[in-house]
Order: C-alpha cells, then sequence, then structure tokens
C-alpha cells in the first residue's frame, strides 16, 4: 500500500471516514471534521515504515474526555487491515483543550513524599489474578507483595464491586494488607483502589 495513500486512510478512520459513502454526509460540515494527513516521513535506517503526522479538528473530541480522545484517535485504527503494525508515538494537544482536563489532584512528586521514596523508580504492580479473589485473599495477595518488596499495588481495571468481592471487603482487607506490610517492613507502603458508584454514599 502507497505510504501517503494508507496514512490518509487512517486519518479517515479515525474521524469520519466509514467503509461506504452515506447520504447522510451531506448534513454535516463532514471536511471540518474530517482529520488531515498532513506529513509522511520515512523511519531512518527502516524500510517500509513511516511516521505519520494527522491533525484532527478540536470539535470533534468532548471536553474533558481522556476516553473519548482516546477511542477516536486509536480507536479503530489498530485493527485496521491496510497496515501489518501501527503504534501511536506521540500526541500533541493545545492548551485549550488540555485545560478542560482536572487531572489528579496530585502527581508523582506527592506520591513520592507520601511513600517516602526519592531517587530510585517506584516500584508497583497490579494485583493477579484480577477477576475471582475473595476480599480476604485480595488482602494477602497487597501484603504479600507489599511485603516483599512493592513500594504499591493497584486494582486492575476490571475491579470494582462485583458480587465475589464487594468494595468495601476490597477496601478493609486491602487497607489490612498495606497497614501489616508497613508494620512488618518499616517503610510507608500503599494501594491504589478503584472506585466507582453513583453516589458517595454508596463508596462508603
Amino acid at each position: 500500500v502507497d505510504p501517503v495513500e494508507c496514512v490518509a486512510a487512517i486519518a479517515g478512520e479515525s474521524s469520519t471516514a466509514t467503509w461506504t459513502v452515506v447520504w447522510t454526509d451531506l448534513l454535516t460540515a463532514c471536511d471540518l471534521y474530517r482529520a488531515k494527513a498532513y506529513r509522511v516521513d520515512p523511519v531512518p535506517g527502516a524500510t517500509d515504515q513511516y511516521f505519520a503526522y494527522i491533525a484532527y479538528e478540536l470539535d470533534q473530541f468532548e471536553e474533558g474526555s481522556l476516553s473519548n480522545l482516546t477511542a477516536s484517535i486509536v480507536g479503530n485504527v489498530f485493527g485496521f487491515k491496510a497496515v501489518n503494525a501501527l503504534r501511536l508515538e506521540d500526541m500533541r494537544m493545545p492548551v485549550a483543550y488540555l485545560k478542560t482536563y482536572q487531572g489528579p489532584a496530585t502527581g508523582v512528586i506527592v506520591e513520592r513524599e507520601r511513600l517516602d521514596k526519592f531517587g530510585r523508580p517506584l516500584l508497583g504492580a497490579t494485583v493477579k489474578p484480577k477477576l475471582g479473589l475473595s476480599g480476604k485473599n485480595y488482602g494477602r495477595v497487597v501484603y504479600e507483595g507489599l511485603k516483599g518488596g512493592l513500594d504499591f499495588l493497584k486494582d486492575d481495571e476490571n475491579i470494582n464491586s462485583q458480587p465475589f468481592m464487594r468494595w468495601r471487603e476490597r477496601f478493609l482487607f486491602g487497607m489490612e494488607g498495606v497497614n501489616r506490610a508497613a508494620a512488618a517492613t518499616g517503610e510507608v507502603k500503599g494501594h491504589y483502589f478503584n472506585v466507582t458508584a453513583g453516589t458517595m454514599e454508596d463508596v462508603y
């Protein structure tokens, strides 16, 4: 496939293109929302590999929605049959769009202060298996991982409040594991819990 045509197809697939022409395109400002492939450079020292540069209209994305942004840009294109392999290297966003993200209340500097860990990478992991553990066994995995040398563990994205392990059980047993590991090692330890609920009362 010609690289320019391929990049144009990726731009279309990640914006307004569909598998066929539809008359309803005439009801929108389709040209405005269509992504623009504006540059294709060969990768130095490689054959049949290219850097593609694609620009998107800002109105194409919901303000403050990381899931909408990533689904729009990378959602369908990684299953795109026109290319053998595809990798997202970089995204550059206008300051006006970045300001719509509230972002986390703290960053890695505050996390280092909380964990009292400086001058080295933070060592973390995700609890496995991600589905099926009881709250008590989940807390045991948290304890063993932290006692074994991890700085923190985290819930997998699939974990919330399922019948096999409700949120309250996971929190209580998980924090017991954190506190026991901190006492056993003499270090500050942590765990990142997924918290999703309709109301704050449900969270508590």
